[in-house]
């Protein structure tokens, strides 16, 4: 037995675990993106929040993107879409059942989204907001003033959006742009030379594979720490990382799915509840720094718990 079928099974024994508060019939279809541990981790969790709220078995359904256009089903109370994949197969079809979209950026939300027409649509973005990152930074590295950002075209929008979060903050900003095809050192080291600190961005030209570790390298070389969105990143050299995973977008996923079968409009698209630090103690130590990252982490929750 796959661990698909095994997740299928899974979320079955878990609905069939609820008292049948809702009504017998096609609750919720997923829409995943790719069979990997992440998406299978969001579906497990999506489903237990679901089960919660009593949605019986056979209710909900896992779908592939590549195999939902061919479906002809009548549609569900809610689809669900588990990343860029899933977000684009399910816009592409066009129907008028509700939709919420996860594991996805806010800007790629958006970008796909922008021309929806009647259906009803949320999100819980896979990125964190700014004010978030910005008290992390604050709270870690409280001496740090002058934030470096290296911006590539899918990112460089969000400028506006970032310089807004820092400024009431006493922030500077110290910014570059990477275009297509030009030298990453250049951009990365007039930042560094200005900065106390680097935020990463997310954005493919900027942050991939092939320029991670170069950046990394720089930046422990010039003193200046590195802020990620990625726990890969903290153990690949970066001070720190922010980000949800992927159990806790689809616990959060599975609330706001449960209060919709329940009768409730869809929220607007919200920015994760929960979320997770993770600090690289060896590149702290070698900084002459002393964190702890889950103490980090439930300070930036109360913060925001506080009216």
């Amino acid at each position: 037995m796959n661990r698909w079928r095994d997740l299928l099974l899974l979320a079955c024994a878990l609905f069939s675990a609820g008292a049948p508060a809702l009504a017998a019939e096609r609750g919720v279809v997923v829409v995943t993106s790719a069979r990997s541990a992440d998406y299978d981790q969001a579906i497990a969790a999506l489903a237990d929040e679901l089960a919660h709220g009593g949605l019986p078995r056979g209710s909900l359904e896992v779908v592939a993107a590549a195999d939902f256009p061919s479906r002809t089903e009548l549609p569900p109370k809610l689809y669900v879409a588990l990343g860029s994949a899933a977000a684009l197969a399910l816009t592409a079809a066009g129907n008028e059942a509700p939709r919420l979209y996860a594991l996805l950026p806010r800007e790629r939300f958006e970008q796909i989204t922008a021309k929806r027409g009647r259906p009803a649509v949320s999100a819980v973005y896979l990125d964190q907001p700014f004010s978030r990152q910005l008290e992390l930074l604050r709270l870690a590295l409280p001496k740090a003033r002058r934030v470096g950002v290296l911006w590539g075209p899918g990112s460089r929008p969000l400028a506006p959006a970032l310089a807004a979060a820092a400024s009431p903050r006493g922030l500077q900003l110290i910014g570059a742009t990477l275009a297509p095809g030009q030298p990453l050192y250049p951009a990365l080291a007039q930042v560094l030379d200005r900065t106390d600190a680097l935020l990463a961005v997310a954005d493919p030209l900027v942050y991939n594979g092939a320029t991670i570790e170069n950046i990394l390298l720089a930046s422990f070389r010039a003193g200046v720490p590195l802020v990620a969105f990625s726990p890969a990143y903290v153990r690949a050299g970066a001070l720190l990382a922010l980000y949800s995973t992927p159990a806790q977008i689809g616990a959060q996923a599975g609330r706001m799915a449960r209060a919709t079968l329940q009768g409730r409009p869809l929220p607007a698209p919200q920015y994760p509840a929960q979320f997770t630090v993770t600090a690289n103690r060896h590149v702290a130590r070698a900084l002459g720094l002393d964190l702890n990252a889950a103490a980090l982490a439930a300070r930036l929750q109360q913060m925001e718990r506080a009216p």
